[in-house]
């Protein structure tokens, strides 16, 4: 007869911690464990909901075919010895609301949420998803402590993602064909850049007027607001938890990209003290560089009025701390 030990100890593997087990933090733990790239611990304050998650993720892992184990808890000490730590908790977006409007509540839980995070993985990196997402990225940073390029937000590979999305949509064809590219802040000011943007290396200004190019623009500016007022009762979901998740592959396995994160920058685009949308070399030492792009002067004007707006409202987030 073998005998059993009824606390199984799981073999080392990468540890990734989620902290809120929203529906971004939910499908962001299933995308994780499907792709098999590391152990989830999921953290929520609502004690039972991230145990229940994680109890069901588990008893599909058989059927999935991986062997990652996912615990939840409401214990920061359970979080110890992650490799990564991403912080989707926060009050999500109602109709008629901008993501700016989360700000007073959201500053609070972000910062608690980081200090608590990495005073238990004091070597993770930090992915913040919580809205508005640049402005939450740089207090995380502050309330961590962390060295700059252990910190970032995830909303450019996105917003990439939908103008990917809208432009594909318009011409009738796969979305793996189409490149995107979009700077600037998680918002209404974040900006897209049709110049970089190419469809099987076509640059989609000669594919499209300007016309149609501006609306698509305008609809990747609104493109969550659209899927709150579709929803009424939440937000996006499916694809933050896809655009988290590529972040955490690229780290994990060690397979450096070019990828637009929210990152800190060192008067990169003429920009200082600011975490925004760029163009960032990711790899397992987090951000390993930026790629400054040649901008038009008003594609330029444009991403310093993005950053400005971030900068007024990091000011007011601290006036609220």
């Amino acid at each position: 007869m073998i005998s059993l030990n009824p606390s199984p100890v799981y073999c080392q593997h990468a540890k990734v911690a989620i902290v809120g087990a929203g529906n971004v933090g939910g499908t962001l733990a299933q995308r994780i464990v499907e792709r098999n790239l590391a152990d989830v611990v999921l953290l929520d304050v609502v004690s039972g909901r991230p145990q229940g998650i994680a109890l069901d993720l588990m008893e599909a892992s058989g059927i999935e075919g991986h062997s990652r184990h996912i615990s939840g808890t409401t214990n920061y000490a359970d979080t110890a010895g992650s490799d990564i730590v991403v912080i989707t908790a926060g009050l999500p977006r109602k109709p008629g609301m901008s993501r700016d409007d989360l700000l007073r509540t959201n500053a609070k839980i972000i910062t608690d949420a980081a200090k608590q995070a990495i005073a238990h993985s004091p070597d993770a990196l930090l992915i913040v998803v919580t809205n508005p997402l640049d402005v939450m990225t740089y207090l995380a940073w502050q309330a961590s402590g962390l060295p700059t390029n252990r910190v970032m937000g995830m909303a450019g590979i996105l917003d990439s993602a939908r103008f990917q999305t809208f432009i594909a949509l318009e011409l009738g064809i796969a979305a793996a064909d189409v490149n995107a590219m979009v700077l600037g802040s998680h918002g209404d000011l974040m900006v897209p850049l049709p110049r970089y943007s190419t469809v099987s290396g076509v640059p989609i200004t000669d594919l499209f007027d300007a016309s149609t190019i501006d609306r698509l623009i305008e609809r990747t500016r609104n493109g969550g607001a659209e899927i709150v007022e579709l929803m009424q009762t939440g937000g996006a979901y499916y694809a933050p938890a896809s655009s988290t998740c590529v972040m955490i592959e690229t780290i994990l396995l060690n397979q450096p990209r070019l990828l637009p994160v929210a990152a800190y920058l060192h008067g990169q685009y003429g920009l200082e003290d600011i975490f925004i949308g760029v163009p960032a070399r990711l790899g397992c030492r987090g951000v390993e560089g930026i790629l400054e792009l040649k901008l038009t002067e008003a594609e330029s004007t444009a991403l310093h009025s993005s950053a400005q707006a971030v900068r007024q409202n990091i000011e007011k987030a601290l006036a609220l701390l």
